[in-house]
Parts: structure tokens; C-alpha cells; sequence
């Protein structure tokens, strides 16, 4: 089914057309306004059919009218930790070891593809945009938006914190600060060097022991392999990320998991938080190692 949006028209708007009411305070794409504006019952004002030029007055009821987007995936039907749900999200507890979007090689059997089956299976629209995106070997806290207009409002406004174990004593906080670079185009291997994008990630170590840290991390740039990158360039990778030089000795992925996940909800402006505890491959180190402090 569509997405059906009903707003009623702030005092500093008076006097703005409609297109300048759905980008600046709904946020809608220029693509989404162009979807619904030809539609006969794509926007609505006071009971009327509306054009984006015309101007509104305070206190006017404008009705939105979104389109599902046809489904680009095959659905996947699997079991789903399901810490949320209503019309517009989906939030999941993302196990390790599955991919979050569909790709040439692996077309079915990523957590899009489970989403899709479980709202085909619910009898709603098989429309799925992650919110972000957590590498195949990253558990936790995933977000789905169910229609474009959810996903549009929530790019990029998402708030994650990992948590991480480190091959390396870190005791208070950080912030490393290093570019990062994709040294060959062709490969998804990161790595800092000149030149590169600015990353940000701030540290804080919750303990210690046997050479191993626990940290609560927090980014304030999203690049691809970021704290992968970051860590295994002061020479403490995470333990079990192979592929930037960690041991596979005590987990057989990368020993991170995104804990939480803070955002204001795309329709009624809520403030919300999701939560997904530490999975138990991380849990048995810390239990053994780290000292908590």
C-alpha cells in the first residue's frame, strides 16, 4: 500500500509554494516530488488536487500520496531479531555473517532480501532502503525504511555506536583523525594514507586485559572499513579482522557490533533509540580477558 502523509502547514510557511514546503521541511527529493507531482492524487491541498507552485497559507491540510517503489530483490524468507516495527521502519539485530544489500554474486539471502520476504509475508509493499550500512561480518543494530520518503528523511542523520575489541591496550579516550584511501580501485581493501577522504573516530575504552581492549566508538564521518582502517593503523586491528592483520585466534570475524543506534523518527519527529547486546562470540572474550573498568 501507499504511504499516505498528512501535514498541516506551520505559520512560517505562509506564503511558500508547495515545492518549497516538501524540500525545505519535508525533505523530500527532488525525485520524490517529481514521482508524486503527476499523480492525480499525489498532492492534495484542502481537499484539492495541488500543483508544486502553489502557495500555501497557515493551517492548510496537505495530503502526500507515495508511491511504493517496485521491488528490485527477490525475496529471502528468514528468521529476523526484530527490535522495532511500524509503517515506516524496520529495525533488525543483524547477525554476522550476513550481507546487508543483494549484490551480482550474491543476488538473494542478505538481510534485504529477509526484510522483503517478511513484509510480503505481512501483506504490505516489498519496499526496503537500509539506513546505512554494516559490513557482512558486523552484527547489530540495522535499520530498514520502508518507503522513500523515510529514507530520504534519514540519510545520514542516523547515530551509531560500535562496540569493538582491539588487539591493543587503549585506556581512556581518543580521537584518530587519519584520510583514508582506497590504494586499488578494484578491491574493497582501505587503508590511511595522503590524500584520501577525512575520517573521524572517537574512542573510549570500557577495559582491559591480556592485550585486548573493549571500546565504545563513535564516527563522525562514514567511510567505508573506518574503524577497520583506523585501528589497524596504530597497529592494534580488531581481533579477528584477517583482513587488516588481525588473529583469528579468539573469534573468526571482526570483533565488531554496532550497539546502538540514535535517530529522530521520519514522520512524527520522535527520538528514538534501538539497542542490540554485545552477540555472544564477543561476549565469551570479554568475559575471559578484559577486565571491565
Amino acid at each position: 500500500m501507499a504511504r499516505i502523509l498528512e501535514l498541516i502547514i506551520p505559520e512560517e510557511f505562509a506564503g511558500a509554494a508547495v515545492y518549497y514546503f516538501l524540500k525545505e521541511h519535508v525533505r523530500l527529493s527532488t525525485r520524490i516530488i517529481r514521482s508524486i507531482k503527476f499523480k492525480e492524487n499525489g498532492i492534495r491541498l484542502n481537499g484539492e488536487r495541488a500543483r508544486t507552485s502553489t502557495i500555501l497559507c497557515a493551517g492548510d491540510h496537505l495530503v502526500l500520496t507515495l508511491d511504493d517503489a517496485p521491488g528490485e530483490s527477490a525475496p529471502t524468507p528468514m528468521a529476523l531479531d526484530i527490535l522495532y516495527e511500524d509503517e515506516d521502519l524496520l529495525v533488525v539485530n543483524k547477525p554476522a555473517g550476513l550481507a546487508m544489500h543483494p549484490s551480482h554474486n550474491h543476488p538473494e539471502g542478505t538481510l534485504i532480501n529477509g526484510v522483503i520476504a517478511y513484509q510480503l509475508a505481512h501483506g504490505r509493499a516489498p519496499e526496503v532502503h537500509a539506513v546505512g550500512r554494516l559490513d557482512k561480518n558486523t552484527s547489530g543494530v540495522s535499520v530498514c525504511a520502508l518507503n522513500r520518503y523515510a529514507a530520504s528523511r534519514l540519510n545520514g542523520r542516523a547515530e551509531k555506536e560500535y562496540l569493538a575489541i582491539a588487539e591493543g591496550t587503549y585506556t581512556g579516550r581518543g580521537v584518530i583523525d587519519a584520510p583514508i584511501i582506497r590504494p586499488d580501485p578494484m578491491k574493497t581493501l582501505r587503508a590511511v594514507g595522503a590524500g584520501g577522504l577525512r575520517a573521524v573516530t572517537r574512542w573510549e575504552s570500557l577495559g582491559t586485559g591480556h592485550g585486548l581492549s573493549l571500546l565504545r566508538i563513535r564516527l563522525e564521518t562514514g567511510r567505508t572499513h573506518q574503524i577497520r582502517v583506523h585501528f589497524a593503523a596504530q597497529g592494534t586491528p580488531l581481533a579477528g579482522d584477517d583482513m587488516y592483520g588481525g588473529s583469528q585466534e579468539l573469534i573468526g570475524r571482526h570483533a565488531l557490533h554496532c550497539a546502538r543506534v540514535a535517530l529522530a523518527h521520519p514522520v512524527t519527529g520522535k527520538n528514538m533509540v534501538f539497542r542490540a547486546p554485545m552477540p555472544e562470540d564477543m561476549q565469551r572474550i570479554v568475559e575471559r580477558y578484559i577486565e571491565i573498568v
